[in-house]
């Protein structure tokens, strides 16, 4: 894929993910673009707490955002900009998010078809080598 491809992905990232309606809704924010890769983040809100008691941000907002960074990976693998649609999506929980603090994914399309694109992707809250979530 040519350097012009990976500029305009820089470019659109951006707009795609704020042209989402949850995303937009939800405050997700376009990090980083590679062939093949993309992270996002989830800056912590209070609309997204998940318990009121700890202050956890809720399961279902970092299940959209590995979702989200999924598409977007799988989409930038390719050589056009056609939507993506989760045929399957597997999410498996660590441990709890840190209550203030945003949450980053990051997703790997490791293996892409004329049909159907292979994400692996990971959720931490700033340390890497603690994710909180994965999926696949």
């Amino acid at each position: 894929m040519s350097k012009d491809r990976l500029e305009a992905l820089w470019d659109i990232g951006p707009q795609i993910v704020g042209a989402t309606p949850h995303a937009k809704f939800l405050g997700m924010k376009f990090v980083a673009v590679e062939i093949g890769k993309a992270t996002l983040s989830l800056p912590y809100a209070e609309k997204l707490i998940g318990n009121t008691e700890t202050k956890v941000m809720h399961g279902g907002a970092v299940t959209a955002l590995l979702d989200q960074a999924s598409g977007f990976a799988a989409m930038s693998a390719r050589n056009d900009n056609l939507a993506v649609a989760t045929l399957d999506l597997r999410i498996d929980y660590m441990r709890a998010a840190t209550p203030g603090e945003t949450i980053i994914a990051r997703a790997h399309c490791y293996k892409a078809t004329r049909h159907v694109a292979f994400i692996r992707a990971t959720a931490h809250d700033g340390d890497e080598d603690n994710p909180l979530a994965m999926a696949q």
